[in-house]
């Protein structure tokens, strides 16, 4: 492979690597990044969605108005002290997802539902380096959001945010999914969701949701100011899910890591470097010391096949390793132009404080 290629990958991977904890604190964090004190432009509002019928709507805004209808009664906000944000619930025993620096050090919270109710809500944990809390609620007849599959998001598909800001009335703004996989300089998170639907401050820890009203992303950090206008982050659905799961059934969180940053091959780049294969992820850096190093990874490897799994892009990867635990053993398919070769990595454990 060229010199040429080689930087355009890195370029492209741009620091994103698979796994490698971050030790972060929310003061490390850009404030424009984070704001879960201030108010926010509410440019299109739910009860926009209850107003007259005579007047005429596009099929996208009928859309619109239907999400918001079904999707705003599961978006709560969170509150405590010193800060506040906004969450939803995914399910009917009460299982809140927010943010992680919402709910802060704080072991409970105040969790305001939309029909009015205020309940205290305990947090069963959080994962600052993904940006995730878990908050649980008691109380009859809950609603819940339908999850999606955020592995299978393509860009420029439909999104909308809602969030509940400050006890504010709930805020709906529409757009796209503008990337996958970013990995925005200053906000310390990687493969996040990158949509242009405004994400006001105090937004944080609301729903990012599909045109068929499921939640794609956990709404987490927003670009302001120097010409970055309609930047927003979410963190994907799945990886936020799998949190809650690991909450549940094992009472802690821990997370497998590899140690590689990667893009995806698409015909495109397949084309401008003549690559051997339209499929896969190309690997554009090998963080040293780590299991993907150890095993022997190299920038500009082509991961094919993990296990008895083909890697058709970084989805792929993610959905197997959330099924996976720190200690399993991976064994990957990858091509160079020496031809195919294959190794085994032993997982490790990410840091999830």
């Amino acid at each position: 492979m060229t010199t040429q290629r080689a930087t355009f990958i890195a370029a492209l991977v741009a620091g994103v690597v698979i796994g490698i904890a971050i030790d972060r604190s929310t003061s490390d964090v850009v404030p424009s990044l984070r704001a879960t004190q201030a108010t926010p432009i509410t440019p299109t509002s739910a009860s926009t969605a209850t107003s007259s019928t005579t007047t005429a709507q596009s099929p996208e805004e009928a859309i619109t108005i239907r999400v918001a209808r079904e999707i705003t009664p599961t978006v709560v906000s969170v509150s405590r002290q010193g800060g506040s944000g906004s969450g939803v619930i995914v399910n009917r025993e009460g299982m809140v997802v927010t943010n992680a620096h919402v709910v802060g050090e704080a072991r409970t919270v105040e969790v305001g539902l939309a029909d009015g109710r205020t309940l205290r809500g305990e947090v069963l944990g959080r994962d600052r380096n993904i940006d995730v809390a878990v908050v649980r609620v008691q109380a009859p007849n809950l609603p819940a959001a339908p999850v999606g599959d955020s592995d299978r998001l393509e860009v420029g598909q439909s999104a909308i945010a809602i969030g509940n800001p400050l006890g504010l009335e709930r805020t709906v703004t529409t757009g796209v999914i503008s990337a996958v996989n970013r990995n925005p300089r200053g906000v310390g998170l990687a493969d996040l969701i990158q949509t242009d639907a405004a994400i006001s401050p105090g937004n944080s820890g609301g729903p990012l949701v599909d045109s068929r009203g499921r939640v794609i992303g956990i709404n987490t950090a927003v670009l302001a100011g120097q010409g970055a206008s309609g930047l927003g982050f979410a963190v994907p659905i799945n990886v936020a899910t799998d949190v809650v799961r690991q909450v549940v059934t094992t009472g802690r969180i821990t997370r497998a890591f590899i140690g590689i940053g990667y893009v995806d091959v698409d015909p495109e780049l397949q084309r401008q470097f003549e690559l051997p294969t339209r499929e896969g992820i190309i690997v554009g850096r090998v963080e040293p010391g780590s299991p993907a190093a150890r095993a022997g990874f190299r920038p500009q490897d082509i991961v094919v096949r993990a296990n008895d799994t083909q890697i058709r892009n970084g989805g792929d990867l993610r959905k197997l390793l959330r099924g996976l635990k720190p200690g399993d053993q991976v064994r990957f398919e990858v091509i160079r132009p020496s031809g195919r070769t294959s190794f085994t990595v032993r997982l490790g454990e990410a840091a999830t404080s």
